[in-house]
């Protein structure tokens, strides 16, 4: 493998998981750690990626939480297989209620077509998309995070202690085997709490990316969730009612494990 592509693939890889060691990178690339240190100096010259003791991080991870069409853009072809598997849960009737990730996004869009399913969110773009939907779509209000999309704040979290939904469809930034799901932001974590106390069946949405990281704010537990859609088995022991539901990225075939 020559250089270029030896950077190109390590590029890639740290976009979807927004840091690396050294020992995975060798692993990956075959090569010998001499040649490894040459390409990640190369790549921390030219500001592609951040040195750190073991391995290397993401720049656009430490400038802070990544924007929503970066985060859409990002491993899309596994959260639109991830959403496809979420949405093949909504049964005819739900009330579902919808957090504003980008994961979320995918799996809501598949329901906009349906006319015997509600859908409620916080989620601005989900609410743009709805406008060219047949299905009902209720609007939770709130202080617009633009980076994010969510409506956030008392107003949201205000009008959805009013509902009550079959399903729940939650995003997480971090995934920890010891701490369970987290987030960057107060106010987004106090809503997702919210999510878990107003639905029956709450599912956790989340590629492979999320996965051995934690970020900032925890807001939930293993236990917290009914279902968990992924492209990626989690190393964590899953409490016994936790359903897991694999897809196979990016070809997007589907795998449902109790």
């Amino acid at each position: 493998m020559f250089a270029h592509e030896r950077s190109t693939l390590i590029r890639k890889l740290l976009r979807q998981r927004g840091r690396l060691t050294f020992e995975e990178l060798k692993s990956q690339l075959g090569v010998s750690a001499a040649t490894l240190r040459r390409d990640l100096t190369a790549l921390a010259a030219s500001g592609q990626a951040v040195r750190v003791h073991g391995g290397i991080l993401d720049p656009v991870r430490l400038r802070g939480e990544m924007s929503f069409d970066e985060r859409t853009a990002n491993r899309r072809p596994a959260k639109k297989a991830i959403g496809l598997m979420a949405s093949s849960l909504v049964g005819s009737g739900d009330c579902v209620l919808v957090d504003a990730g980008s994961t979320c996004l995918e799996a809501a869009l598949h329901l906009l077509g349906r006319e015997d399913v509600t859908v409620v969110t916080n989620s601005l773009p989900l609410l743009e998309a709805g406008l060219h939907g047949r299905g009902r779509l209720i609007c939770l209000g709130g202080e617009l995070r633009r980076v994010s999309g969510a409506l956030t704040g008392a107003a949201s979290l205000g009008a959805l202690e009013r509902l009550q939904g079959d399903i729940a469809f939650i995003g997480a930034t971090g995934l920890s085997e010891r701490s369970g799901a987290s987030t960057t932001e107060l106010s987004e974590a106090a809503f997702k709490q919210a999510l878990l106390q107003r639905a029956r069946r709450r599912v956790l949405l989340a590629d492979a990316s999320k996965w051995d990281q934690s970020s900032l704010v925890r807001f939930a537990d293993w236990a917290d969730f009914t279902d968990i859609v992924t492209d990626r088995r989690p190393k964590a022991r899953l409490p016994r009612h936790v359903r897991l539901h694999l897809v196979s990225s990016p070809a997007g075939k589907l795998e449902r494990v109790a």
